[in-house]
């Protein structure tokens, strides 16, 4: 090949080909596994990721969100300290953006309630929520808005689309919720995109190899979870004990 085509390839300007790889390291004389895992990864070299930061403004990061789950067929969430977004009430919400600049709140209050529509469309995504039990244990907002957050996902669990599951505290072995929270969203005729949300930037992955990660990580979290009904009177339990501590009846 040329050697402007060879220096592309080795600045990463272009990606070769899976077929040119295949044939680099077969004469090369490399493993069969070896030659797998480059031809995979030439393969999904060309996947870019995106990453946003909070200068890139957070509604604009809230209108991507909104765009892949109305594309989506299939939304998994894991959330190890708050409450999934498309199960907030108005509370809740207002009670996890005091972060944000005071004039932007309510906006960004309205766009997340809103949200919740597209659970209720026709062909809408089927959502599973793994929630650690610490998500569950914290009073955000208050003892009365964090009851009625939890009863709002004990009334969304009923829904035939929606799937919250608790993720106990007191493991003994490290699973997949241990390494923090992510959204997988996942598309009729598209590669699954990664969604991950961090304090001050969020990153969206879409890398196919690097999806196939996250759908066996939700594979592996779903056998440690509580099942969801087991969960919905997990979280009703916890309901009663905000409403009793809101009321000054416990200690």
């Amino acid at each position: 090949m040329s050697h402007v085509r060879l220096q592309r390839y080795e600045t990463g300007e272009t990606v070769p080909s899976s077929e040119l790889v295949v044939a680099y390291v077969t004469s090369l004389g490399a493993s069969a596994q070896t030659r797998d895992r480059l031809a995979e990864m030439a393969h999904d070299a060309d996947q870019l990721d995106w990453l946003s930061t909070a200068t890139s403004g957070a509604r604009k990061e809230l209108t991507t969100l909104i765009e892949f789950e109305r594309n989506a067929s299939r939304i998994t969430e894991v959330a190890t300290g708050v409450i999934p977004g498309l199960l907030q009430t108005s509370d809740y919400a207002r009670a996890v953006m005091q972060h944000l600049p005071v004039d932007e709140i309510e906006t960004m209050v309205l766009m997340r309630v809103g949200r919740r529509e597209i659970l209720t469309k026709s062909k809408a995504p089927h959502l599973t929520c793994f929630i650690a039990e610490a998500a569950l244990n914290e009073a955000i907002g208050g003892h009365a808005v964090m009851a009625e957050q939890l009863r709002q996902v004990v009334k969304m669990s009923e829904w035939e689309n929606v799937e919250p599951r608790v993720v106990r505290s007191g493991a003994t072995s490290l699973h997949p919720a241990h390494m923090g929270s992510f959204i997988l969203f996942e598309f009729p005729k598209a590669t699954p995109i990664v969604h991950m949300e961090h304090y001050h930037s969020s990153v969206s992955l879409h890398n196919p190899g690097t999806a196939k990660a996250y759908q066996q990580a939700i594979t592996n979290l779903a056998e440690v979870a509580m099942t969801p009904e087991e969960s919905a009177e997990f979280i009703a339990s916890r309901a009663d004990e905000k409403e009793d501590a809101g009321n000054g009846l416990t200690s």
